[in-house]
């Protein structure tokens, strides 16, 4: 199979030209001004832009938590995250303390395989670091191409590990070429905050957001950033939301320490008041939506180059579910639902109303996730050789999010009502058109798990 798209505006992270692109199979094969190339469909681009497809490092999907399980499945979720422009996600594989990180693999395997749409990859968060796990390190990074590994300093009692565990799984992974991540949040103060709370009768969704205030987040950032320098292992830290926070990271800058940072579309655009309305639980996650001033700061990191990926830590549930929690904030089920919407909000917020290049952009929401955990050049850019991961968007296309027209497997949005500027209109995925007309073109089961190179081949 053979595509020819002509005439499109092509964006990358570094370029802004009009050429046409020659897919053959899977894979980019030509790009040109006028290419005579005859192909089995053409496709005019006329006045669009061309991009390479979106990269979602941050997603949870069909996964356990608070004894229910995240409504979207691999099926339902990589559907939805093609037809919002992302063709690829990273997942997190959650090992059960007292066993092992295989599986775990297993687990989860068994929940993806034959059933995504879109292609994707895992993350290993080790919940349970001892002699055992250690082994497997080695194997996760030079045999299943799972490269980053997943540390939550929050959720005690559950997923939290403490800094002992933490500097011993650093130095595995910096000696094997990979990459630790990290939810980095103080559970132990988060935890006394969400007791305290419920003590004093105070059940809202409010009080999720009071338990978690700016202080967890910016101290554990800080240990997070001082653990990484001390050991020398490559860190990256998962949907930063908030001023203190990111002030950690810049105070990193001053000794050359490197430290990549993700933050989540919704902190860019809405803000924890809305924890005060009635239905607060549709914005219930970890760490909380902040404050305007967050906002502005996270923004300039973007355009500062410290904030280097926005993804979306989409977990959905339903609206049932989050009512779990309707008398004690603390059993709401921690999630939101983004991964349909992030491309056309970040467009829309960001490029439309001039915070960012359509430059950056792509590389926050592509590029820079590809080159961080070893995808690119094959994912993330449009170049001859790379997969034919290809995003046609109308820049200026007006049209309103909604529940009742989005593909997640949700049954309301964060964004109901929103007016945005600039749509996805068709979507391939290794040369495959997957997304047209509103269409999905791929079946269940097309997408590929991908095999990541080393860390320390690429930083």
């Amino acid at each position: 199979m053979s595509i020819l798209i002509k005439n499109g505006n092509i964006i990358t992270a570094t370029d802004n030209y009009v050429a046409d692109i020659f897919i053959e199979g899977e894979t980019i094969s030509a790009i040109g001004k006028n290419l005579s190339v005859k192909a089995d469909k053409e496709i005019d681009a006329t006045g669009k832009l061309v991009m390479p497809g979106g990269i979602d490092p941050h997603v949870h999907l069909d996964m356990p938590f608070m004894g229910t399980f995240s409504s979207d499945s691999y099926e339902t979720g990589t559907r939805a995250a093609l037809y919002g422009g992302t063709t690829t996600v990273i997942d997190f594989i959650l090992q059960t303390q007292g066993k092992s990180l295989q599986s775990a693999l297993d687990d989860w395997n068994g929940r993806a395989n034959g059933t995504a749409v879109g292609d994707y990859s895992f993350h290993m968060a080790v919940t349970d670091f001892n002699d055992e796990t250690k082994k497997e390190i080695k194997t996760f990074i030079e045999q299943h191409g799972i490269t980053s590994f997943k540390t939550f300093m929050a959720y005690k009692g559950a997923l939290m590990i403490d800094d002992r565990q933490m500097i011993g799984l650093m130095e595995e992974v910096k000696k094997n070429g990979g990459l630790i991540n990290v939810h980095a949040t103080n559970g132990d103060m988060i935890d006394y905050l969400v007791q305290k709370h419920r003590s004093e009768g105070k059940l809202s969704p409010l009080y999720h957001y009071l338990s978690q205030p700016e202080i967890t987040e910016a101290e554990a950032s800080e240990r997070f950033v001082d653990m990484a320098s001390y050991t020398g292992c490559p860190g990256y830290i998962v949907h930063l939301t908030c001023e203190g926070a990111l002030n950690a990271v810049r105070n990193a800058t001053k000794r050359n320490q490197k430290m990549f940072v993700e933050t989540c579309i919704q902190y860019l655009i809405i803000d924890a008041s809305l924890y005060e309305q009635e239905d607060g639980a549709k914005w219930v996650m970890s760490p909380p939506l902040r404050e305007k001033k967050d906002q502005a700061t996270l923004w300039a990191g973007i355009n500062q180059g410290i904030v280097n990926v926005v993804a979306t830590d989409h977990c959905p549930f339903m609206w049932e579910q989050k009512l779990m929690g309707k008398d004690d904030f603390s059993k709401i089920p921690n999630g939101h639902p983004a991964i349909e919407n992030r491309m056309e909000l970040l467009f829309s917020e960001g490029v439309a109303k001039g915070k960012i290049t359509l430059n950056k952009y792509v590389e926050v929401a592509s590029t820079n996730a590809a080159k961080i955990f070893g995808m690119f050049p094959r994912k993330g850019t449009i170049a001859i050789g790379s997969d034919a991961d290809i995003v046609i968007f109308d820049p200026k296309e007006k049209h309103t999010l909604s529940a009742k027209t989005h593909h997640m497997n949700v049954d309301y949005s964060g964004y109901e009502g929103w007016e945005l500027t600039g749509k996805v209109k068709t979507v391939l995925l290794r040369g495959q058109v997957a997304i047209d007309n509103n269409d999905c073109k791929v079946p269940k089961g097309y997408g590929q798990f991908i095999k990541r190179n080393k860390v320390s081949q690429i930083i």
